[in-house]
């Protein structure tokens, strides 16, 4: 089976984007393929604040994050674009803080990748 890597490059706010990077990646593993990590960039970052507060009939950001993180798929967070918009790198829930290189490393050793922009 392959292995991919997945790149969300949009805010919270668009909720289609994130949608359809859930069901890819719960597609990816209900079909037995693997993901080596999720990693947010640019604006994909926000998904990581801690000042995300969403109207409760919004899509529960947080509680996917939290579904995929408990089937142990990698949610990586890019520290150069989270410093740049100001988030706090030391709290960053279920998100674990990587650099472009280490995504990269990631990359190159994966089937696929696919961005979600």
């Amino acid at each position: 089976m392959a292995q991919f890597v997945l790149s969300l490059h949009t805010a919270p706010t668009d909720h289609d984007t994130t949608q359809r990077l859930i069901k890819f990646a719960q597609a990816c593993l209900d079909s037995g393929h693997s993901i080596a990590a999720i990693f947010l960039y640019q604006a994909g970052v926000y998904h990581a604040s801690n000042h995300l507060e969403l109207a409760s009939d919004e899509l529960p950001i947080n509680r996917l994050w939290q579904s995929l993180s408990e089937q142990e798929i990698p949610l990586l967070l890019c520290v150069t674009a989270a410093e740049k918009r100001g988030l706090d790198i030391d709290n960053t829930s279920v998100f674990t803080v990587a650099g472009l290189a280490e995504f990269a490393m990631l990359v190159s050793e994966a089937d696929k990748w696919v961005q979600f922009k």
